[in-house]
């Protein structure tokens, strides 16, 4: 396995942030690599890609001030294989590397990991109250093929919502 690199840069728009890596993404050293994931889908579905990416094709985001990064660097085959305390200390490395590179906005996939990297037991989808320094933050669906509430256009509906915020 690979070391699964963050895709990003000072000043983007927005920092797309995953719970942590799959075993594929980990295997291949790409963000959402495995078949069945819809961030990539979603992503153009949204418009916030002109075409829709591949995996490989990671780093082109950044010319669209766009970015990857995770709230764990450890990858496993589910994000329920986390510990609280995984989240919790992904959560405080996330927030030095939102002040580090100040994207406009941080995205966070998945609202339960979210409120345990965060400690916000009542967080939901949407724009967030809190700022991380002046990073406004918003939480949108976990885009995992297990995430069987959301179907692809709902998850392109909440991607839009942030991209029209954005």
């Amino acid at each position: 396995m690979q070391e699964l690199p963050d895709i990003i840069a000072p000043g983007l728009r927005v920092l797309f942030c995953g719970i942590n890596p799959g075993l594929v993404s980990a295997e291949t050293g790409h963000h959402f690599a495995r078949p069945g994931n819809r961030f990539w889908p979603a992503l153009h579905q949204s418009g916030f890609t002109p075409r829709q990416f591949r995996p490989d094709e990671q780093k082109e985001l950044l010319e669209l001030g766009l970015g990857i990064t995770n709230i764990v660097d450890r990858p496993s085959a589910r994000a329920d294989e986390l510990s609280r305390a995984d989240l919790a200390a992904g959560g405080e490395n996330l927030v030095k590397k939102v002040l580090a590179y100040e994207p406009e906005w941080l995205a966070v996939v998945g609202v339960t990991a979210y409120r345990v990297a965060f400690g916000d037991k009542k967080a939901a989808m949407g724009r967030q109250d809190r700022l991380i320094g002046a990073t406004k933050v918003w939480i949108l669906p976990n885009p995992s093929g297990l995430n069987a509430h959301y179907t692809l256009p709902k998850l392109a509906a909440a991607f839009a919502e942030l991209k029209a915020a954005s």
